[in-house]
């Protein structure tokens, strides 16, 4: 079989490095692809909303399979155009899709169809933004509506701090057409726990748990990032919370996304607020997560072939998931200034000396090569990933490998994986 995954980062590196123990022994292409990458596929620099260019790319190398990563491919209707064409692809539609790239779209559902979550309004004039936020309690939380690569969400504890979030979304456009409207939501105290399901419109297959790490800076401080690091299985998440929220969230949505005439097959990806009063929804993306990809395929045992075709096929309840037990600890190496501007093409060193430590795979994201170097290429460069019998044991073996790799203004966590140790 020959496959094509889209995307260039750190969650297709691990989907590469899944899809490539297939026993089917698949051939693999990728665009535009990373150093990481290209050890597994053959990478093509073609962007990944430029879907002309992909669907002759694909057509000329006789693809039978296509694996959307990004969020950016699925909201430009990727999916759409290879089907329109007979090809098959694994993700959901835009209409679908647009339950990540419209959080207003989103929430509404979700009070439609009594999806739990938290209170809301939205705006799409900066004034009456600013009126709400003189005259509401704080914390709130102030949202680009569209797609801000992880980066549109602002937790203010102040009205001046949301007036600033506020301002650099809808007056300094800092995250361009995304932050033309702005959801302001309720403030949920708790814990952060994400979780991800397969499903092919009827069937849902809740993956295992992880758990992200949003902010830039060790004890969850500074802006949001699109990740810093991830860990699964996340120990507050107990038997008893996976079911509720496959009855209380992933059921009601995929319900909802049928009776909206939007059905929704690929992954949908849930990232909750552990409360006092059970799981509520912080968000929703439609594809596979980043970086929780990474520990979530050093688990998985089934073999992810089978269950992309599955959910294509609509036949996701004749597979069963099987996970090795064994916790998994990512931790990503970010260029220094992230998530603000970063310098590119710096060399990075000690790759191989990380990737002999017991238990470590390297997941390459933001990097590229340069003659016979790999360099730095974007925000998030690494997500160095480690396997051990304990979430501590994972914990070490990633913290030894990071420690071997160095490039000019390396910036990560030190404190991942800590929360489920305690």
């Amino acid at each position: 079989m020959r496959i094509l995954i889209v995307g260039g980062g750190g969650r297709e590196h691990a989907l590469a490095w899944k899809l490539s123990q297939s026993p089917r022994r698949p051939q693999l292409w990728c665009a535009p692809g990373n150093a990481g990458i290209a050890s597994l596929a053959t990478c093509a620099d073609i962007a990944v909303d430029n879907i002309p260019v992909l669907l002759e790319f694909a057509r000329k190398q006789n693809i039978d399979l296509v694996v959307v990563g990004p969020e950016a491919a699925l909201a430009a209707g990727i999916v759409d155009a290879f089907q329109e064409r007979g090809m098959r692809i694994f993700g959901p539609t835009r209409a679908a899709a647009e339950l990540e790239s419209s959080k207003s779209w989103c929430k509404n559902l979700f009070r439609k169809h009594n999806v739990p979550s938290a209170g809301f309004r939205v705006f799409d004039r900066f004034d009456d933004a600013a009126r709400y936020i003189e005259r509401t309690p704080h914390p709130v939380v102030v949202k680009a509506d569209g797609i801000a690569a992880g980066k549109g969400v602002t937790i203010c504890g102040t009205p001046a701090e949301s007036m600033a979030a506020l301002a650099a979304s809808m007056k300094d456009r800092a995250f361009g057409k995304a932050g033309d409207r702005v959801v302001i939501e309720e403030y949920l105290a708790g814990e952060e726990v994400s979780v991800l399901a397969l499903t092919d419109g009827q069937t849902i297959a809740v993956l295992e748990s992880a758990q992200d790490h949003k902010r830039i800076n060790d004890g969850d401080e500074g802006p949001n990032t699109g990740g810093m690091g991830a860990y699964s299985p996340a120990p507050v998440f107990t038997e008893e919370l996976a079911a509720r929220t496959a009855r209380e969230v992933f059921v009601p949505i995929v319900h909802a996304m049928r009776e909206e005439r939007r059905p929704y097959k690929g992954v949908l990806y849930a990232g909750l607020m552990l409360t006092r009063s059970g799981p509520r929804v912080l968000e929703v993306n439609a594809r596979f997560g980043d970086p929780e990809t990474q520990p979530l395929m050093m688990r998985l045992k089934t073999d992810l072939l089978d269950l992309i075709e599955a959910v294509i096929d609509g036949k996701l309840s004749k597979v069963d998931l099987e996970w090795d037990p064994d916790p998994v600890v990512c931790v990503v190496a970010a260029s220094g200034g992230y998530p603000g501007e970063i310098k590119k093409g710096l060399e990075i060193h000690g790759l191989e000396d990380a990737a002999r430590v017991p238990g470590v795979q390297v997941f390459h994201a933001g990097t590229a090569l340069k003659g016979d170097k790999i360099v730095t290429a974007g925000g998030r460069v690494l997500g160095v990933t480690a396997k051990g019998e304990t979430h501590a044991a994972a914990r070490d073996a990633a913290y030894r490998a990071m420690s071997a790799i160095n490039f000019d203004g390396i910036h990560y966590r030190r404190d991942i994986g800590l929360r489920a140790i305690r």
